[in-house]
């Protein structure tokens, strides 16, 4: 008997994000072995206490290492990735209704903290090389 299965679209379910990123996943496994934690008193000379939006940097350096991990170099699509990406939400800390950062911000924050990009690079020529 032919009968199409009805649409599931709008139905709620109860999961955790946890669920959904592999055990396996690169992502996993870095955050299980690395502690980003330091970077947050390596930019703070950086960012201002009273002026602009506030921001999280770890977040954003995150998402900088997101792309450069996975070839995405287009910030566009950075924060295409993130939206749909669940271990990538994950990775971030990002609940699955919290807003991605715009990709004008991962622009400027790219484009502002140069100091922060060359540090980047040395970060990630010692974790890997």
């Amino acid at each position: 008997m032919f009968k199409p299965e009805e649409s599931s679209k709008s139905e709620y379910e109860f999961v955790s994000i946890d669920e959904l990123v592999a055990d396996d996943h690169l992502l996993l496994l870095i955050d299980k072995y690395i502690d980003f934690s330091f970077l947050l008193e390596k930019v703070r000379p950086y960012y201002s206490d009273d002026n602009g939006r506030p921001t999280d940097p770890l977040i954003l350096f995150k998402m900088m290492f997101i792309g450069y991990i996975y070839g995405i170099r287009s910030e566009r699509q950075l924060e295409r990735e993130i939206r749909t990406n669940f271990a990538y939400r994950w990775f971030l800390g990002l609940k699955f209704k919290d807003p991605v950062p715009h990709h004008s911000t991962i622009y400027w924050n790219r484009q502002h903290l140069l100091r922060i990009q060359i540090f980047f690079r040395r970060f990630l020529m010692k974790l890997f090389f």
